[in-house]
């Protein structure tokens, strides 16, 4: 078998499982100065160092400075805070500073350039080094000679170009891994979970979240009068952006969706993909922004503004919380609609008799059943916003009735959905642990395997300690089938291997008993006294052999 992994029972771990790496990196102390640092800080190849972790915070360090720089091209916002945009930028530059002359001290280490003559050199000319130095040259050229505000703000946008840093090298795993593949099955492996997806996937899903969350918030924002009037070309230009990035990752899905699993058919695989909840969701994200576009002439649809914050709904595709929560209701329905109509029959009820009771009292506040069904509602569910509240004493006694039984009414579809969940995870768990075993039972894991355990126990969102007792688990059942003396006789029947093994067991020691007891007396006993029949005692002279 293609790319097995032979892991002795004995040996395996969650880590080796899960692919975590070491917590912390086991770096010797007494190195040189400069082969610690880069150890510990620059060096891809040592787990449990501290290299992801600085390539993550200047990531996002370069983020932050493309938001900056927007705000900074609206007058209203970047003058009354123009001291902080100018300190976020020293401390921007500082960093990207200390980076580059960090990455070039350390350059006659890195593998790229230690084998050659003038490493720092090699460095220095190399793409990423040049990036580097565009992303800082700006700031320190300013100092030197006088350049023109909107220029520098311009070359300033260079610092977006330390993203390739991190993008380039998921990029060359993603072109390896997808080595010999079409265009759709790469299309495939960059926006669907699939194991030719590597980092690049990782990636390309933070980068539509990111999206999704600056969307959302700019729809949020544009809703506050003050700000929209500042920002609203911003606004309407981030809109654009977004639609057209969203609009394009839902034709990447429809296009590559027919590689995925019971989706082969070209036109009804596709069909099918256009109706599966999450590409709704990825439907309604871009559908309001093209309705305004083509529709505007002919109707107002203004209010299909607000529809774009279901772009939030984008971040369900990855969070499998909510499918479980899905399942969960679908499996407890029966009980949680005999709960809901409860609700509905009290609340209609009590709006009756609200009604009844208070109607001649306030007519301008209960003025009829419906306007009462909004008390009853806010009364059950213990809000009291006081908007509504009786004055007569039937009415009045009738809301602390309803306040008390409401806390219990209330509280049996949230108890109900808390334990149905708990109960989901447990028996989701119970299915890893079996499938698990399932797969140690012939003593070695294979790739695939490995990829299921990860992607479940991910799911699942066991621990390392949680898998590691699952190990342990399964360990010792092996073990206790293993010692088939403590089975009973139809657990080893089951088990044909085991019933062989056990009869040679058997028969060794019907040979040790024959050498050990006195033959004479077995003799005597075992014919004399028919303790054994013709057929078992001719069978015991054949087990026992000549002597």
């Amino acid at each position: 078998m293609q790319n097995k992994i032979y892991i002795s029972l004995k040996e395996i771990d969650a880590k080796t499982l899960l692919g975590k790496e070491s917590e912390r990196a086991h770096i010797a102390n007494d190195l040189p100065l400069r082969q610690w640092l880069y150890a510990w800080l620059l060096n891809p190849k040592i787990a449990g160092n501290l290299q992801k972790t600085v390539d993550k915070w200047i990531g996002l360090l370069i983020v932050l400075n493309l938001g900056v720089m927007l705000f900074e091209h609206v007058p209203a916002v970047f003058e009354p805070y123009k001291h902080w945009f100018h300190g976020f930028d020293v401390f921007s530059v500082a960093v990207f500073t200390v980076e580059y002359l960090l990455r070039f001290y350390l350059a006659p280490e890195d593998e790229e350039f230690k084998a050659k003559k003038f490493s720092r050199l090699a460095f220095v000319s190399s793409p990423f080094a040049i990036i580097d130095l565009l992303a800082i040259a700006p700031f320190y050229l300013q100092a030197i000679i006088p350049v023109d505000l909107r220029v520098l703000r311009f070359l300033r946008l260079l610092r977006m170009l330390k993203l390739f840093r991190i993008v380039i090298p998921a990029y060359q795993q993603f072109v390896v891994a997808n080595a010999g593949r079409s265009f759709r099955q790469r299309v495939h492996a960059l926006v669907f979970v699939s194991p030719y997806g590597g980092k690049m996937q990782e990636l390309f899903d933070a980068f539509i979240g990111v999206f999704v969350m600056v969307s959302v918030m700019a729809v949020i924002m544009e809703s506050v009068h003050s700000v929209s009037y500042l920002l609203n070309p911003e606004f309407a230009i981030l809109d654009a952006v977004a639609v057209g990035i969203f609009t394009l990752e839902y034709c990447m899905r429809l296009y590559s969706c027919v590689e995925e699993p019971g989706f082969k058919h070209a036109i009804s695989g596709r069909l099918k993909q256009a109706t599966v909840p999450a590409t709704i969701i990825d439907l309604l994200a871009i559908v309001p922004f093209f309705l305004e576009v083509f529709l505007h002439h002919l109707l107002d649809l203004r209010f299909l503004r607000v529809f774009r914050l279901s772009r939030l709904l984008k971040l369900t595709r990855g969070n499998d919380a909510s499918a479980i929560l899905a399942k969960v209701i679908k499996r407890e329905w029966p009980v949680i609609s005999a709960a809901a109509f409860i609700m509905i029959l009290l609340v209609v009820l009590t709006a009756s008799l609200g009604y009844l009771f208070e109607h001649d009292a306030q007519p301008d506040k209960f003025e009829n059943i419906p306007t009462a069904i909004y008390w009853a509602v806010v009364t059950l569910a213990s809000v009291g916003y006081g908007d509504i509240s009786p004055i007569t004493v039937p009415g009045r006694f009738m809301t602390v009735v309803l306040a008390f039984i409401g806390i219990g009414i209330f509280a049996i579809p949230a108890a109900l959905l808390s334990s149905a969940f708990s109960d989901e995870l447990v028996k989701q768990r119970e299915a890893l642990k079996r499938e698990l075993y399932e797969m140690m039972k012939d003593g070695q894991i294979d790739a695939e395997e490995v990829q299921i355990i990860r992607t479940e126990a991910k799911r699942l969102h066991l621990s390392e300690e949680e898998v590691n007792a699952l190990i342990s688990q399964i360990q010792q059942k092996m073990e206790n089938e293993a010692n088939f003396s403590q089975l009973s006789i139809h657990k080893i029947a089951e088990r044909p291997e085991f019933a062989v093994e056990h009869y040679k067991s058997l028969l060794g020691q019907i040979r040790q008993l024959s050498l050990l007891t006195d033959k004479a007396q077995f003799q005597a006993i075992a014919c004399e006294q028919k303790g054994l029949s013709e057929r078992e005692w001719s069978l015991w002279q054949q087990i026992r052999g000549p002597h």
